[in-house]
């Protein structure tokens, strides 16, 4: 099951220093056939006006995952770390307890990033922040893990779910496949791009909720970038 979800019928709210695509339901956006798929509760498409951006404000329970496109963004936040992610690389923030944090596009141009939210396997923990750099060289031509929940054996960030954050980037003409087991939840966003995802094709910034398909078959028509979440 393949349940495409073309971008110009995402949620949206323009705030002027914010334009925010929603593929859930999210803050005034209310959708009751989105309110999540799986783990994932949030995967919203936001571009942030240079030199601006979310002021302090708090989280608890949610892992936070923050996958930049273009330009970077800074992050602070009230356990003292601070960092800027540029493009192509990724921050997670486990909320756990409580946070509070910022995050500026400190740029010259606008920031584009997917910000992606997780429900926990459970509820507290110590809140943490980390980030690192994910090079396109190393996720040309196949899906490479960026976040999960055993990064001792399936790399990338430290995620409190059992989950998978995945991306790669496809040349005009490859292909990348994916197994996907039984029972679980993949949403998949192209970020760059159009692919042909089992038969289905998905333009830039399409989403599509898949369920009950063994194996994804990803073919790049263009080059593209895509950005996958694979969840309980």
């Amino acid at each position: 099951m393949i349940d495409k979800r073309p971008f110009d019928t995402l949620g949206q709210h323009d705030f002027g220093w914010l334009d925010a695509r929603y593929h859930f339901s999210f803050s005034s956006y209310m959708n009751r056939n989105r309110m999540g798929w799986g783990a994932l509760r949030v995967w919203n498409d936001d571009t942030i006006a240079a030199d601006s951006g979310f002021p302090t404000h708090p989280h608890r329970d949610m892992e936070i995952i923050t996958y930049v496109r273009q330009g970077a963004i800074t992050h602070r936040d009230s356990m003292g770390n601070e960092g800027r992610t540029e493009a192509g690389d990724v921050q997670v923030m486990s909320a756990g307890t409580g946070i509070q944090h910022s995050e500026f596009n400190r740029e010259t141009e606008a920031t584009r990033l997917f910000q992606i939210w997780l429900t926990p396997a459970k509820p507290g923990g110590e809140p943490r922040w980390e980030q690192a750099r994910f090079p396109t060289k190393n996720r040309a031509g196949q899906l490479t893990t960026l976040a999960s929940g055993n990064p001792d054996k399936e790399g990338g960030l430290l995620i409190r779910q059992d989950a998978k954050i995945l991306g790669a980037n496809l040349a005009a003409g490859q292909t990348a496949q994916y197994a996907l087991e039984a029972g679980r939840h993949a949403y998949l966003v192209v970020a760059a791009g159009t692919i042909i995802l089992n038969g289905v094709q998905l333009d830039v910034r399409d989403g599509a909720a898949i369920r009950d398909e063994n194996t994804l078959n990803i073919s790049a028509s263009s080059d593209a970038e895509l950005v996958l979440v694979d969840s309980v």
